[in-house]
């Protein structure tokens, strides 16, 4: 599956960074939906986060991009929410694996951790890849039922 349209947010340290990957991403022909921040004026990075889960939990999009300082902040706020499974990354390696083999559907990375170049690398690794399933879906499944209190 071909990734078309993608959900993105940032809080006030990711907010430079975040416009050079919109573009990036437009110029690959992805629709772009930007739930904020609009610009470096302090802001609380959960409420950013907040929106763009909810974004993926209702269908809008399959998958999002959240952009703070380091990354760190955004992947804990997302992964309160259910369904929801954010990674924070700074190697391509990593940022490609976690679509592969946990099926996250967030990828956080923080502008004072990695540079322009490093982010499009980080975000083209992360949209090109596909889960595998296979015995990585038991695992996941796993990760779901434990949201639900299951496992």
């Amino acid at each position: 599956m071909k990734t078309t349209k993608i959900t993105i947010g940032c809080d006030h340290a990711g907010y430079e960074l975040k416009l050079k990957v919109i573009n990036h991403l437009q110029a690959r022909g992805v629709e772009v939906i930007d739930v904020g921040t609009h610009s470096t004026d302090s802001c609380d990075y959960p409420a950013i986060a907040h929106e763009l889960c909810k974004n993926i939990q209702n269908g809008v999009t399959e998958l999002g991009i959240l952009i703070c300082g380091t990354g760190i902040g955004m992947s804990m706020a997302a992964n309160k929410h259910r369904g929801i499974r954010a990674a924070a990354c700074s190697d391509t390696f990593s940022a490609r694996l976690t679509r592969l083999h946990n099926n996250a559907n967030v990828l956080c990375f923080g502008e004072r951790v990695v540079g322009m170049g490093l982010a499009i690398d980080l975000v083209d690794n992360f949209i090109d890849a596909e889960f595998e399933g296979g015995k990585h879906a038991r695992r996941v499944d796993m990760i779901t039922a434990i949201e639900k209190d299951e496992l």
